[in-house]
């Protein structure tokens, strides 16, 4: 089933939700949240977080510490986050929420249609998207993997929350510091990346990782409207697949970089020509894996990995 058959079905079953919803908050406490992952105070004085995806959860959560109770709906590293639909459970947290985080450009707007269900005008929203001032035409949605981006959202998170607990300013101002120092060092790994790998060549499928690779100096030979095709679950042409296999049967690229959270039988079938011809894979997430990272080591995981492939031939298709 191609995504946008997905996509159908899931504002379908979304306007319907939007329907229930008064039946699904009298309910809140019958209802399992099996679809998110929470971390934090539990407690009713802890800042009520909701984060549409567990990366922004996480950065959340650092900033926030122990005066935030945080929720992250998608959250599992092993599903395609682009088949998740709504429950009434969500409906739920959006509606109790006192800050919600969203990436937006599109790829989260189920979150939209929840707030839009449940009015709440102290409820703050911030979505990211709108944060960097960025127009509904950025082709590439996939924002946290720019780590310069993620900075500008972690800003803001913190004005939201000094604002609804101003007695607790230094300790948010505090773990703000902590975190960007943090990704300074990030930036700074990526400045040495660059400094020695400027010249290398990848081929993808999506474009999860354009903004990092993108940030890392690496040239991606694989065309934009190939990217866009298989991103939004549509059949490129037979022309588009030989230029790909192409990349790999002549060695134009160094590695290949594939969505291991979201595969097909046509990505599939361009992890074995890689294979067949020695190009090393890397494969990334859309979702934070859990446990044992927090944003910053993922990112930086995902830069070890690119670095082994380049320096020895080495392929990383799971974190």
């Amino acid at each position: 089933m191609s995504r946008l058959t997905l996509k159908k079905r899931r504002v379908r079953k979304l306007q319907n939700l939007t329907k229930l919803l008064p039946l699904a908050l009298s309910m809140a406490v019958l209802l399992p949240l099996s679809a998110c992952n929470t971390s934090g105070n539990d407690t009713k004085s802890a800042i009520q977080v909701v984060a549409a995806e567990n990366e922004y959860g996480n950065i959340a959560s650092q900033i926030g510490g122990k005066y935030v109770s945080v929720t992250s709906i998608m959250s599992n590293p092993n599903t395609d986050p682009h088949e998740y639909e709504a429950s009434a459970s969500t409906a739920t947290l959006i509606a109790n929420a006192q800050i919600v985080i969203q990436n937006g450009v599109g790829y989260d707007s189920f979150i939209n249609k929840l707030e839009s269900a449940s009015p709440n005008t102290d409820r703050v929203n911030l979505n990211v998207q709108n944060i960097l001032h960025l127009s509904n035409s950025t082709e590439n949605p996939h924002l946290w993997y720019n780590p310069y981006y993620i900075a500008s959202m972690s800003k803001a998170f913190t004005k939201a929350l000094i604002n609804l607990a101003p007695s607790h300013r230094q300790y948010f101002s505090d773990n703000e510091n902590k975190f960007l120092g943090s990704l300074r060092k990030l930036e700074s790994q990526i400045a040495t990346f660059k400094s020695k790998y400027k010249n290398a060549k990848v081929a993808t499928t999506e474009p999860v990782a354009d903004y990092l690779l993108t940030a890392l100096g690496i040239d991606n030979l694989t065309p934009w409207s190939l990217q866009a095709t298989i991103m939004n679950g549509i059949d490129p042409s037979p022309e588009a697949v030989s230029f790909e296999e192409n990349l790999f049967s002549t060695h134009k690229v160094n590695l290949f970089v594939y969505n291991q959270q979201v595969t097909t039988s046509l990505t599939q079938s361009f992890v074995e020509y890689a294979n067949k011809n020695s190009i090393p894979i890397v494969g990334v997430y859309e979702t934070m894996p859990t446990p044992g990272y927090n944003y910053q080591t993922w990112m930086g995981a995902e830069i070890k990995a690119i670095q082994k492939a380049l320096t020895g031939h080495l392929s990383t298709t799971k974190l």
